[in-house]
């Protein structure tokens, strides 16, 4: 893989971890505003739909044949639902746990998965094995979390 496209891949994961947290908020907030978290998953599950469409549409590519649709598992098709479940989870969760803390929870399971994924080569991902050395990559990524969530939670309000 070369640089260019290496620094795009992290800056695009980079910007779409930047903003799991900011949707969470506000997403949350909507929660709060409509006394309804369902109703506000919903909308915003809709704009995201929306944006996606647009994205598909204006870029010429939403030439999927049903043939070629057929092909695919069953799994690859209820993909959707990790996310519906994230944003349902997260917009009702967030407002009454803290985002910070959702957030840090949403973290580790991803991070969780992320290995397993990997390690098992599921669902077409590439075969990437945990060995001792990532093991403990991710225990210290796992730990930062854990110990940047308690040191906020510790933290005093601002007023």
């Amino acid at each position: 893989m070369n640089a260019p496209t290496l620094a795009y891949y992290i800056a695009l994961s980079t910007v779409g971890g930047i903003l799991i947290p900011i949707m969470a908020a506000l997403s949350g907030g909507l929660g709060r505003m409509l006394d309804n978290p369902w109703a506000a998953a919903a909308i915003v599950s809709g704009g995201g739909f929306a944006l996606v469409l647009a994205f598909t549409l204006l870029n010429g590519s939403m030439n999927v044949s049903w043939e070629t649709l057929r092909h695919a598992t069953p799994w690859q098709l209820l993909a959707g639902a990790g996310f519906a479940f994230y944003l349902l989870s997260i917009t009702w969760v967030g407002p009454r746990f803290g985002i910070g803390n959702a957030v840090m929870f949403v973290l580790a399971g991803q991070i969780i998965s992320s290995a397993l994924i990997d390690h098992f080569g599921l669902f077409g991902a590439p075969h990437k094995p945990v060995d001792a050395l990532r093991a403990l990559g991710l225990v210290v990524m796992a730990s930062g979390i854990a110990i940047a969530q308690i040191a906020a939670n510790n933290a005093k309000p601002s007023d």
